[in-house]
């Protein structure tokens, strides 16, 4: 991906896709495309300057780099449960690398995207729960 300077930032994820070549434009569009029908009620926003979305906090982002499209989970822990349908892929903590040549199946996506969404729900009601005083329901 072309780098962008400091004045140059992106402040919209078509702004983004509109900086990445072609070919991995195709693949972002249908990973976005893929993640804005699996959580309809996500907030799409630019966070550290890749396409991200939010739904309770921060639920999962996309980005280019020079030979690679990552596919972010915004979680530190959560990829650990998946090593065995991930084998395919180059993972980092909470990252999935995928090419043209090895895309990331719709399928899988949606999985993941849910599986955090009921993460970050889980995590919005312990927090609701732990602030409220003893002895109220």
């Amino acid at each position: 991906m072309e780098k962008a300077s400091n004045s140059e930032r992106v402040t919209t994820v078509d702004e983004y896709l509109a900086r990445v070549p072609a070919g991995q434009r195709a693949l972002l569009e249908k990973l976005r495309k893929t993640i804005k029908a699996t959580a309809p009620k996500a907030v799409e926003v630019i966070s550290y300057q890749i396409p991200s979305y939010k739904y309770h906090g921060m639920l999962v982002g996309f980005g280019a780099a020079k030979d690679f499209c990552s596919f972010f989970v915004m979680s530190s822990t959560f990829l650990s449960d998946h090593k065995e349908e991930l084998k395919e892929f180059d993972t980092t903590k909470s990252a999935i690398h995928f090419s043209a040549e090895r895309p990331l199946p719709a399928s899988l996506v949606k999985k993941l995207v849910k599986e955090r969404m009921a993460q970050n729900e889980t995590g919005v009601r312990r927090k609701k729960s732990a602030s409220k005083p003893r002895g109220t329901k």
